[in-house]
């Protein structure tokens, strides 16, 4: 059984190493989980997960694999040593079967619907009615397997039950992100600067208490250079278009990249589709307000982080041909692929956050763009996991081949 379980957390996509299965086996054999599927549930979690991020995954292959399993949760230790008594097999009778048969929800539904219409009075320990207690399937406090629970708080909380309510989905690294994602994420792009430029404006608490005492107590105090973040970010955003159906996800990602105030400098433009001769102001990207794209290289240095935000999809000639903007009245002397070698080969340090879902990259319309665009910047999926593979890429230099 417990094999079966490795395997299922496997195919769920919770990286179980053998050494932590091991620990977990060396575990029960102390007895940590006890009789309890909920502490087993605790233990494995505790023992198998290594980030909050897999949480979510562990639930679904837990409550996949025991099913409906439920155990008495928290009963005294006297009453655990009665259950571990040898007492003699229970004789199971047809109408103790049909009192704990496992119902169907519509034939639950048509019960409670009759209960309702017929039941005049309160009822406690029954069989049948709405009630506490006893074995009907409605009501709450007592046991029915197969039952809906009508008030009251939930007596046998399984560790399926917890399993089941997902509280950590908001965690998977493979759901797009919100705010709070893009903000932890962005944190991590950092490469502070030395002590020996800048003014000295941060107080050293260290120094000033050993200057303090060599003054035999009158007070000094002693400055420092801060170290600050010396990263610098240029970042591209495709509006319009196929993208409208990001927005939601874009607005997330301008919103945290906008409070992260670590950055040394951050410069925001955007493009339609393809970046051709110009990139915009503003995401409705007014013909009036943009500035030359040959500026932009001629003016950041190519220490800039280059983070390009798109869907990489359009037709064939906006990314390869001369003339192939899409925007009317507007004439391109140069192909999109070429603006796009161009910043590549300036910003070493640079990726391309694609929104859409990676399964998709292959086979779907604007797949030849895809992959061309790939071919010239390091693409990674929108998610949690590829921005933070992202981040790692803009921290080190990526060979560029063939541009």
């Amino acid at each position: 059984m417990f094999t079966r379980l490795f395997y299922t957390l496997k195919d769920f996509g919770v990286p179980v190493s053998m050494n932590e299965w091991q620990t977990l086996l060396q575990a029960l054999e102390k007895g940590m989980a006890g009789s309890s599927l909920t502490s087993f549930y605790y233990l494995c979690r505790a023992i198998l997960v290594k980030t909050e991020a897999h949480y979510d995954r562990f639930d679904l292959a837990f409550a996949g694999f025991f099913g409906d399993v439920e155990t008495p949760e928290g009963l005294p230790d006297k009453i655990w040593e009665w259950l571990n008594k040898e007492l003699p097999e229970i004789e199971i009778t047809e109408e103790m079967r049909r009192n704990h048969q496992q119902l169907d929800l519509d034939e639950l539904k048509r019960m409670l619907e009759e209960r309702l219409a017929e039941q005049m009075e309160e009822h406690h320990g029954g069989n049948r009615w709405i009630g506490t207690g006893g074995t009907s399937p409605f009501g709450h406090s007592g046991y029915h397997p197969g039952g809906i629970r009508i008030g009251g708080q939930s007596r046998n909380l399984s560790a399926v039950k917890v399993a089941g309510m997902r509280r950590f989905q908001e965690f998977r690294t493979d759901e797009t992100l919100g705010v709070r994602q893009f903000q932890m994420a962005l944190r991590k792009l950092r490469q502070f600067t030395t002590r020996l430029e800048g003014a000295r404006t941060e107080l050293d608490l260290d120094a000033t208490i050993n200057k303090t005492c060599d003054n035999a107590g009158r007070l000094e105090l002693v400055w420092e250079r801060p170290r600050e973040n010396g990263i610098k970010v240029l970042l591209l955003m495709d509006s319009g278009g196929s993208m409208v159906t990001y927005s939601q996800l874009c607005n997330q990602l301008f919103t945290a990249v906008n409070r992260a105030s670590n950055f040394k400098d951050l410069q925001i433009f955007y493009f339609h589709n393809c970046i051709y001769d110009w990139l915009y102001h503003d995401s409705s990207c007014s013909r009036n307000d943009y500035t030359d794209t040959e500026y932009i290289l001629r003016t950041y240095d190519t220490d800039y982080r280059l983070i390009i935000v798109g869907d990489a999809s359009m037709a064939a000639y906006e990314l390869m041909r001369q003339g192939g903007v899409i925007d009317w009245g507007l004439y391109n002397d140069k192909p999109g692929i070429d603006w796009l070698q161009r910043l590549r080969r300036h910003f070493e340090y640079s990726v391309w956050l694609n929104p859409i879902s990676q399964d998709y990259w292959e086979w779907m319309d604007g797949a030849f763009t895809i992959r061309k665009i790939a071919e010239v910047f390091p693409m990674e999926e929108l998610t949690i996991e590829g921005l933070e593979r992202a981040i790692k890429k803009l921290k080190s230099r990526q060979a560029i081949v063939n541009i």
